[in-house]
């Protein structure tokens, strides 16, 4: 299999995390990256750098005020006075309607949702080459490949289209299916990151173009909180068009896998030209933020699953933390990926 990568992802090496209100380095740390890429050359993958294709891959799913604030504000925070190094939000607008402020400070709370996405000074340039490393694989996919790995990082199915969060900054399984709409009428997205991907899903939400899909640890006690549950729906013409499949947190591989299968089956209802796919390796049993415990075999599993609807197939990479079987848990999907292919 294919993999596209960039060594730019390095420039961003975020400090700003807080559990339970303290504070300490945040786990999207770069090893991240370095682990997966030598996983997947070690199992015989291809690595190639993807095209320059700038923002224009961005734009198709980020606002323009959104992507203005991205590119300039760690260079813009660096001369206030007394300023952090990295840029972390100290007020957000409330659930009322407000006004897009001017002050550096609310545009950094209007687009930043929370204190897990501070912007350092190569955040910009990494961020940009995932989305990237994500168009690329597209461009691949609609070429003809079968499938194709994009190892993005920092990852991105928390970002909104105006909105940072979660660690992720320019949502690139979003961007990626968008891509494929240039050739596909309906193009399926499913997450199985041990989060919900409620960027993915926001921007997704009132389409029917775009079926998002999402199995994850419940919301109503981890990550993200306010979204993922299962009565969210879609709205509009994305009326039924969205899918969360939540699971109680410490779930193993059986109840992980049969959520697979339902999600799977409403894909196949769905009937798309092609697939993105959300891979987080975080529903590790081994992943340090401990939501699901999912083996490796329970990856492979899946994996072989998901491949078996035979659809052209972009794998992003989302989360998946350091531990010992991160590496390898990305070689069980990807070999059960591939095992898992029809053969005719």
């Amino acid at each position: 299999m294919k993999i596209i990568y960039s060594d730019k992802h390095a420039g961003h090496d975020p400090q700003t995390f807080f559990v339970r209100g303290v504070k300490q380095r945040s786990t999207e740390q770069p090893e991240r990256a370095d682990r997966l890429l030598a996983a997947a050359t070690a199992a015989g993958h291809a690595v190639e750098a993807p095209a320059a294709h700038g923002m224009a891959p961005a734009a198709t799913v980020h606002t323009p005020e959104y992507l203005d604030f991205l590119q300039t504000v760690a260079r813009d925070w660096a001369k206030l006075p007394g300023a952090s190094a990295e840029v972390v939000p100290n007020v957000h607008p409330a659930r009322y309607p407000a006004t897009y402020p001017r002050a550096l400070a609310g545009r950094a709370g209007w687009h930043q949702v929370d204190l897990a996405c501070p912007i350092g000074p190569h955040t910009w340039e990494a961020a940009l080459a995932a989305s990237e490393s994500a168009a690329t694989a597209s461009d691949l996919v609609l070429g003809g490949a079968r499938e194709v790995y994009a190892l993005c990082r920092p990852p991105g199915h928390h970002a909104y289209a105006d909105m940072a969060g979660g660690f992720c900054f320019l949502n690139n399984t979003a961007i990626a299916a968008q891509r494929l709409r240039q050739s596909h009428a309906r193009v399926a997205v499913l997450d199985v990151d041990v989060h919900h991907g409620n960027g993915t899903q926001g921007i997704f939400y009132e389409r029917d173009d775009v079926l998002t899909v999402s199995i994850h640890a419940d919301p109503d006690n981890y990550y993200p909180y306010f979204w993922g549950h299962a009565h969210e729906t879609g709205v509009g013409r994305g009326t039924d068009c969205n899918l969360n499949l939540p699971l109680p947190l410490g779930s193993p591989d059986a109840p992980w896998l049969a959520a697979g299968d339902r999600a799977l089956e409403r894909i196949r209802a769905f009937a798309p030209g092609a697939l993105v796919v959300a891979l987080g390796l975080d529903a590790s049993e081994s992943d340090p933020l401990q939501g699901l415990k999912v083996t490796g075999a329970g990856f492979h599993a899946m994996a072989a699953r998901i491949a078996s609807l035979g659809l052209p197939t972009v794998l992003v990479q989302e989360g998946g933390y350091l531990s010992d079987d991160l590496g390898r848990n990305l070689a069980q999907f990807l070999a059960g990926f591939e095992s898992g292919r029809p053969t005719a």
